[in-house]
């Protein structure tokens, strides 16, 4: 069997290693007779899987026990109201960072429960850099500042973190685990599964313990922090399969080292790709130097009319998922931490050859 190379955005490739492993323990783990999807999530068994996630999880991001993780349902997207109900009360202001399409429809859901302050807007400059936070308008009274460090769709990232005297709050759905992090820094973090940290269908938030019990009267009971964090993530059943993946991807990053042998691997990746971009006539990308994203590098061809043409000769190439987000057209290829250096020196050597015979 030959594996392609995935560029997928999400649900993004997953290490090789790890696939392995699950596979063979798909229909019977540790001798058990039984697949993990098949075990109670108050089983012995599964409570030792969980745990073990997320010790590791706390040890590559050297959390504290003044945090609490949980391992939640619904996603990345659920979040954009969960934050706010959990971390705000009815008529509190909040501020907002826009710096791309899920910025947006985090502010357009916050307004749902909150007077929304847009702090700073990329939309100013087309999205193609981080406003400085020198020009933000922030609120005296804010119950958090909410920011989105990497936007996958317009490939726009922060090389810095907020100061803000509110609590700070990040969607790190798409940078999580890709480079060393000062969680210290945060009120609470919140990052999708399927981008760098396993299957879709689970969302991993980390919450300062003394945010919990913010949480509004009407919040529905399993959307409240303080209820999850009581019962160690399990007051419904929980995503067990996407829990179980996500542990066996924590020890392969530990494997290789630890978050900051990844941040090395990552960056040589992006710089690989963006010297190539850069040193062509034929390919382009619009975001400045200084904001650009180390996951999600989005291009463009000299000529759209191409376009077709280069992603269907890619596919022969075994390099799959390069089209861009349907919003922003164009190419778009993000280079997770389970993207193997291999893929982009392969992509580099395809866009080279196919500018030299189409350029």
């Amino acid at each position: 069997m030959s594996r392609a190379f995935n560029f997928c955005a999400g649900p993004a490739s997953l290490p090789t290693e790890v696939l392995a492993e699950a596979q063979a323990q798909l229909l019977d783990w540790n001798g058990r007779g039984l697949s993990v999807m098949e075990m109670s999530h108050r089983s012995p068994e599964f409570v030792s899987i969980a745990n073990e996630a997320q010790s590791d999880f706390k040890e590559l991001l050297s959390i504290g026990d003044d945090y609490s993780v949980l391992f939640l349902q619904g996603g990345a997207t659920a979040q954009f109201a969960s934050v706010p109900l959990n971390l705000s009360s009815p008529g509190d202001r909040v501020d907002y960072v826009n710096t791309g399409i899920w910025s947006k429809k985090a502010i357009a859901e916050a307004k749902r429960y909150c007077e929304v302050n847009v702090v700073a807007t990329a939309q100013d400059n087309q999205f193609t850099f981080i406003p400085d936070q020198a020009l933000w308008a922030q609120s005296n009274d804010a119950a958090y500042l909410h920011y989105t460090p990497n936007e996958t769709i317009g490939g726009l990232e922060f090389d810095w973190i907020p100061d803000t005297a509110a609590p700070l709050v990040a969607d790190m759905s798409s940078t999580i685990l890709s480079r060393p992090l000062d969680v210290n820094k945060f009120g609470a973090i919140y990052a999708g599964a399927q981008k760098n940290i396993g299957p879709a269908g689970l969302v991993i938030v980390v919450v300062k313990n003394e945010l919990l019990g913010r949480a509004r009267e009407d919040i529905p009971t399993c959307m409240n922090y303080s209820v999850a964090a009581e019962n160690n993530s399990m007051y419904n059943t929980p995503p067990t399969l996407a829990w179980y993946l996500s542990g066996l991807v924590f020890k392969w990053i530990k494997a290789q080292g630890g978050l900051s042998a990844m941040e090395e691997i990552n960056r040589r990746k992006a710089q690989k790709l963006y010297s190539a971009i850069d040193g062509s006539g034929f390919y382009n990308n619009p975001i400045a130097a200084n904001s650009r994203s180390l996951m999600n590098i989005p291009f463009t061809l000299a000529d759209d009319k191409l376009n077709s043409l280069f992603l269907s000769q890619a596919e022969q190439r075994g390099l799959l998922n390069l089209a861009g987000h349907r919003s922003v057209g164009g190419m778009r290829a993000s280079i997770y931490n389970a993207v193997p250096e291999a893929a982009v020196d392969a992509l580099v050597d395809f866009m080279g050859e196919f500018e030299r015979d189409n350029g």
